[in-house]
């Protein structure tokens, strides 16, 4: 089995531990992950929710992505880090940002997504398959 994937918000209020290896990673540079981290793009890694620990109270705002569906965001309220994601249309999914882990070293992207709306600036590695928008499933 492998170790479990652990992480949380600046300031500790949220904790997670998760089991389980992710089943996708990705760069993606769509507009709202720019707004989201101030930068050129969001690194997320998504997870099965059934090995998801949570601990702490998040605050939560909803937007709906570009496929129409709802996505969930939730960030901590002391300290304003965003930690996690869920999905209306997925809820089997947990997905948490690379930054927040404990170790982010062990993020590994499987690949760019939303590639068209990224920016010349925001140079990420160009071995990862790029998509215009998410990968088909």
């Amino acid at each position: 089995m492998s170790k479990a994937y652990i992480g949380g918000c600046a300031c500790g209020a949220i904790r997670y531990e998760i089991a389980g290896e992710p089943i996708f990673s990705n760069d993606c540079q769509c507009r709202d992950c720019q707004q989201e981290s101030g930068t050129g793009h969001g690194s997320h890694l998504s997870f099965r929710r059934d090995g998801v620990k949570l601990e702490g109270k998040a605050a939560l705002w909803d937007m709906v992505a570009d496929s129409g569906n709802v996505k969930t965001r939730a960030f901590c309220p002391t300290c304003g880090s965003p930690v996690y994601m869920t999905f209306a249309a997925m809820p089997d999914v947990f997905t948490v940002r690379a930054a927040s882990l404990d170790d982010p070293s062990r993020y590994k992207p499987d690949a760019v997504t939303y590639g068209s709306r990224g920016y010349p600036w925001d140079h990420l590695d160009p071995a990862l398959p790029k998509f215009d928008t998410m990968p088909p499933k």
